[in-house]
């Protein structure tokens, strides 16, 4: 019989209200139940009241029809249902797939993804190519099933370790145990990474308005060169108080910078925290401006416990674990995840940044900023710090040293170089000496006009110089230079002058002003082509110097070195057969043709011209370009031989000699100089040196 539209309509509102609650086989067998109710036609019925397929109601009645048993709890169809695993039709895609991400030391070196990123991706198109059509979700599936996840560096391998790394931890835990238990303080220091300033991105992220992050730059490259701020902090760790001070420096990380951010914190801090402390415990990393390798760093602490009067003591970590040195990860860390996702605009956001850190542990951090200038190439001579009250402990001295706040035994001369009267005084002292008259060749009046007419050479050099540091002009106007060099104009002139004179070495010159060797050879790199290009040709000076004391010597007393004293005697005309005054000018008639013949020997050294970036310029020799032309006309003249005269001047050698002959001799003959014969031959230094007589000033044959 015929099913009615208000069956119909019930049907419609009990499935409604019933299916939504049941699974794939409950409903199928619900409608299968409902249809056999209603006899014929119940079928269609149910479909039309429930939009279901009468193709699944009638599933359902043959099931329950044939009387199968009720599945176990959970499942919806009997096992063995539904589309086959890919790996079920595919036996070999697995092996497959491991072959590709097994490590590469054990996977197949020939596999095309052993030098390639192995994502889901490129795996899924690797097997795809080599016939296995898999997709990417596929692939994780399997990865997952095969016991692999992603992974990323475990920062465990250490390297070749030092055979006394694990002494000097053991060392370093009982020093600080010693200090503390005495209530001595003890600090950890270190130098955090050097930040640029400006509108720049900053890794993490902090929570802000959806859809407004802050706006940086997009390349870093816009913020380098000469001119652009930076902050470099430095760290000092209270290891027994849990507080830390951090001194922002705008200009280098040297070894005084370092000094002077502990001597801040213990004027601010230590002194205060610590009222009855006698002595100073340092642990600091192998490297760095603490390096336990540089001498300032030494010095400068000389200086410190001078001035504090506490003995300092001084122990480094092993190189290359640094990791272990407590502000790391008791300081350092907290201060980045602090500037997470921010911009450090100014030195005023480093600043308030680093002093708002705070920590659940209870760590407490002041911060300030340092304006001062710490400029690069500041060095101490081996006997300035031979002289130092610096006492090395017997457990490895290099890394563990203490110094004492004085010295009984150490000269007055010798001071460390951050005392008082400060490295950039004596600096400053010592360019005055040098500008005396006997060693520039030119009085003080001179020396000022040259210094003035040179100044906007160096200033293009100068300006120059940043351009190529920068890669190209800079994006703004150029305010106030943060970086403040060494040697201003005047003195870079003046010890170019005194290098291209010859008067000594740049080592002399570095021992000198406390500098390195480098800093010279820069600033004497860059005045000499000034000097070329304003056209002004330095001669030779009388007087070398092999030794900074020689020099001091003969400003203090004007004593001459033995060589320049003997080099005299043989100019005497008795024995050149032509005045002083002929000789000095043939001597600058020939300066600039011997300067040309070093650089045309030098060449042919080489076998190629000098390599872009190379020191140029004039390096002194055994034997200057006056004693050069010298010698050449005492041998000319056949007034002794080779051998006498290496005797006369006693610190070169006979092939140094005959060297300097050999190429002196064509540039006299050029100059048309034909030395006249001598009467009188010597066979000894002693009788060279005895002719000269002490009142006679006329030439003679």
């Amino acid at each position: 019989m015929a099913i009615s539209s208000e069956v119909r309509g019930q049907l419609a509102r009990k499935f409604q209200a019933l299916l939504p609650h049941l699974n794939e086989r409950q409903q199928r067998l619900v409608l299968a139940t409902e249809a056999r109710l209603l006899g014929h036609g119940g079928v269609r019925a149910v479909a039309q009241a429930t939009g279901v397929s009468e193709t699944t109601i009638r599933n359902g009645i043959f099931e329950i029809e044939d009387g199968r048993e009720p599945l176990p709890v959970g499942r919806i169809r009997r096992p063995g249902g539904g589309r086959k695993r890919v790996e079920d039709d595919d036996p070999a895609l697995l092996a497959a797939l491991l072959g590709l991400v097994e490590p590469d030391e054990r996977g197949d070196p020939q596999s095309p993804l052993r030098w390639t990123t192995k994502s889901l991706r490129h795996l899924a198109a690797e097997l795809t190519r080599q016939g296995h059509a898999v997709s990417a979700p596929t692939v994780g599936r399997l990865l997952k099933s095969a016991g692999f996840s992603l992974q990323a560096n475990v920062k465990t391998l250490e390297g070749t370790q030092h055979p006394d790394r694990d002494a000097q931890f053991r060392y370093i835990n009982q020093q600080v145990k010693a200090h503390q238990a005495d209530g001595e303080p003890v600090i950890s220091v270190d130098t955090k990474k050097r930040e640029q300033l400006g509108r720049l991105p900053m890794a993490g992220r902090e929570w802000r308005p959806k859809g407004e992050p802050i706006q940086v730059e997009d390349h870093h490259f816009f913020f380098t060169g000469p001119d652009v701020e930076q902050a470099i902090p430095y760290g000092i760790y209270d290891i027994t108080a849990n507080t830390g001070w951090v001194n922002v420096g705008i200009d280098h990380d040297t070894s005084v910078f370092a000094v002077e951010s502990i001597r801040r914190w213990w004027r601010a801090r230590g002194h205060r925290d610590y009222p009855a402390a006698s002595r100073l415990l340092i642990t600091a990393d192998a490297g760095g401006s603490n390096g336990y390798r540089y001498r300032v760093w030494k010095s400068e602490l000389a200086a410190l416990a001078a001035e504090i009067g506490l003995a300092i003591t001084v122990c480094h970590f092993p190189p290359g674990t640094s990791k272990w040195n407590k502000i790391e990860h008791r300081l350092f860390s907290h201060i980045t995840l602090n500037w997470r996702g921010r911009p450090l605009t100014s030195h005023e956001v480093v600043v308030n940044t680093i002093a708002s850190t705070l920590t659940s542990g209870g760590l407490r951090v002041e911060a300030v900023l340092d304006v001062g200038d710490y400029p690069t190439g500041v060095a101490i001579s081996k006997e300035r710090f031979a002289a130092l009250p610096l006492e090395r402990h017997a457990t490895h001295g290099n890394w563990n040293y203490t110094l004492r706040p004085a010295s009984t035994n150490e000269p007055a001369d010798l001071k460390a170089v951050g005392e008082a009267d400060g490295p950039a005084q004596r600096r400053q002292a010592m360019l005055g000496r040098l500008a005396d008259a006997r060693l520039t060749g030119m009085s003080p009046a001179q020396l000022e006009q040259l210094t003035v007419a040179l100044a906007p050479a160096q200033a293009a050099r100068t300006q120059e110089r940043h351009s190529r540091q920068r890669g190209g002009r800079a994006r703004r106007a150029t305010g106030r230079l943060r970086v403040k060099p060494l040697f201003d104009d005047a003195a870079r002139l003046l010890l170019t002058l005194l290098y291209q004179r010859q008067v000594c070495s740049m080592k002399v010159l570095a021992d000198l002003l406390e500098v390195t060797g480098t800093c010279i050879a820069d600033l004497v790199k860059e005045t000499r082509r000034a000097l070329e290009d304003h056209g002004h040709h330095t001669a030779t000076a009388q007087v070398r110097f092999a030794k900074p004391a020689a020099l001091l010597d003969f400003l203090d007393t004007d004593q001459r070195p033995a060589r320049a004293a003997i080099t005299d005697r043989l100019a005497h005309p008795v024995l050149t057969g032509i005045t002083r005054d002929e000789l000095h000018l043939l001597t600058q008639r020939l300066a600039a043709a011997q300067s040309a013949q070093g650089e045309r020997l030098g060449y042919q050294r080489r076998g190629a011209p000098r390599q872009p970036g190379t020191r140029s310029g004039v390096f002194p020799q055994k034997i200057s370009n006056s004693e050069r032309v010298l010698l050449t006309i005492l041998y000319q003249r056949k007034l002794c031989t080779l051998e006498v005269l290496t005797d006369a001047l006693g610190d070169v050698s006979r092939s140094s000699i005959g060297n300097v002959i050999r190429e002196t001799r064509p540039l006299l003959e050029q100059a048309g100089h034909v030395p006249a014969p001598a009467t009188v031959r010597y066979r000894t230094a002693a009788d060279l040196l005895a002719a000269v007589p002490g009142d006679r000033d006329t030439p003679t044959s």
